[in-house]
């Protein structure tokens, strides 16, 4: 039986929001069993709770958004990468702004956050979703599709006419069975075009991107 997993202690870090510019600090903080990724506004009275669910995803330009009854926290894509490719199950995470800090602009460096706090076991099954028939959703020429698997295996591609992304490649495929998150995705990086930032930022977008990240 796979058991679910949470934070052995308490860690901390501070960075930039790519979008919004703002400085913020997080604090990651074991949970119980079955509490999920939760992500708490200190910033806010009652510092209200923002559970890391599908349900709750809102706005999604260049940025995964989760928001309850009026309350957002933007770009949690990189920290959930880390924890789901670490296996935590159960986390606090208190943020004091609305975004969490983008860092290099890869999950590396949440999923290093990750193993200083460590990683237990708890005492109870963890859970998974199991695909049973294909599922298909369409936007314009953009799709995505889930197929049933006995494991878990992603595959990518993407169409930018850019030298660089001629060179890397225009699509990959990864199988979890085989691959090591750490050593293969954790790094994996945000990319943007010189040519897009102005337009970015006068929609209020990539204030605290640069070269770094």
């Amino acid at each position: 039986m796979f058991r679910q997993r949470t934070l052995k202690s308490l860690v901390r870090a501070a960075g930039v929001g790519l979008h919004t510019g703002q400085r913020v600090k997080i604090t990651l903080r074991p949970a119980q069993p079955d509490t999920g990724i939760v992500f708490r506004r200190m910033d806010l009275p009652g510092t209200p709770d923002v559970p890391a669910r599908a349900g709750l995803v809102g706005d999604t330009r260049l940025a995964s958004t989760l928001e309850r009854d009026g309350v957002k926290v933007h770009t949690v894509e990189h920290l959930m990468s880390a924890l789901a490719g670490l296996g935590v199950d159960n986390a606090y995470v208190d943020i004091d702004g609305p975004e969490l800090p983008i860092m290099d602009g890869s999950a590396a460096p949440f999923a290093l956050l990750v193993q200083q706090a460590g990683v237990e076991e708890q005492p109870k099954a963890k859970e998974f979703v199991r695909v049973l028939r294909r599922v298909e959703v369409r936007d314009g020429d953009k799709w995505a599709r889930l197929d049933p698997y006995e494991g878990f295996r992603l595959s990518f591609s993407i169409s930018f006419n850019h030298p660089v992304i001629d060179r890397s490649g225009q699509s990959v495929t990864v199988d979890f069975a085989q691959t090591s998150y750490l050593k293969e995705i954790a790094r994996a990086r945000t990319f943007g075009f010189m040519q897009e930032v102005e337009q970015l930022r006068e929609n209020g977008l990539a204030l605290g991107g640069g070269l770094d990240n």
